[in-house]
């Protein structure tokens, strides 16, 4: 979550105050120790200059003193004085410097963790990188061949509607084709069944034509057999000695002694 924006800049500013408070650290430093050292120094005179203005004074008077084994010369009391103070600041110096020096090396150390911690993250993300590469490489392989397959398929797409396109020509003409072959169907039958009814027509009036001459036939014979019977006709027939008429109908006489149907001399078509 992003931190709101009056805080933001609160901590850049303290950051930019910081920096700029520590940018003369260092110096500040160097000008401390420096202070130090000279005020050990002035002391250091001031104590020598003390031993000095001792001896002077002893020396100008009549009475001369001997120092015992056992005194302390003044000059070198405040020499050893002087001394002591500057190892015991050289002592807090080294102290100071072995502190800083213990506190770089724990800076160090947390450093190089830090190196080796950031060197592990750039190695996982170099990885990481490498991975990505290789996917994004694969996936770019994978869409090239996607690309070929969806143009081979538009391709085979292309093909298809032409196929149907010819197709639908096809089945067009072939409908048409069904629709004609129907309609002279549909003719033929009409003429077929015109005919038939035409043939029926004539068997019909072909029937009636042998019942009307079978009937002749039979007052022929009638007449033959008994000319002189009351109600038989006179005159000529138009029946010839066969017992046959002058028409084209033929009767014949089964072995049982039966007229069959009268055949006609003609030759009738298959459509009458």
């Amino acid at each position: 979550m992003a931190e709101p924006s009056w805080q933001e800049l609160l901590r850049l500013r303290l950051a930019e105050r910081n920096t700029k408070e520590t940018a003369f650290a260092p110096i500040i430093e160097q000008y401390r120790r420096l202070a130090q050292q000279t005020k050990l120094l002035k002391e250091r005179n001031a104590t020598l200059l003390r031993a000095v203005g001792t001896v002077k004074s002893n020396t100008s008077n009549s009475t001369v003193i001997v120092p015992s084994a056992t005194d302390d010369n003044p000059v070198r009391a405040a020499y050893l004085s002087s001394l002591e103070s500057q190892i015991s600041s050289l002592r807090d110096e080294l102290a100071t410097v072995y502190k800083t020096q213990g506190q770089n090396a724990q800076r160090l150390l947390s450093m190089n963790e830090t190196l080796r911690e950031k060197e592990e993250l750039s190695r996982i993300d170099s990885e990481h990188l490498r991975n990505l590469r290789d996917e994004i490489a694969v996936l770019k392989r994978k869409v090239a061949q996607h690309a070929e397959l969806m143009a081979e398929k538009d391709r085979a797409l292309e093909v298809l509607h032409d196929e149907i396109s010819t197709l639908q020509l096809e089945l067009g003409q072939i409908e048409e084709r069904n629709q004609t072959l129907t309609k002279d169907n549909a003719k033929l039958l009409q003429r077929w069944i015109d005919a038939k009814q035409a043939e029926a027509n004539k068997m019909n009036e072909a029937n009636e034509f042998y019942e009307n001459m079978r009937s002749r036939h039979q007052a022929v014979l009638s007449w033959r057999d008994g000319p002189g019977e009351p109600g038989a006709p006179s005159g000529p027939s138009n029946v010839s000695g066969n017992g046959e008429g002058n028409g084209d109908i033929r009767s014949t006489t089964t072995k049982d002694g039966t007229p069959s149907p009268a055949t006609k001399t003609g030759d009738l078509t298959p459509n009458g």
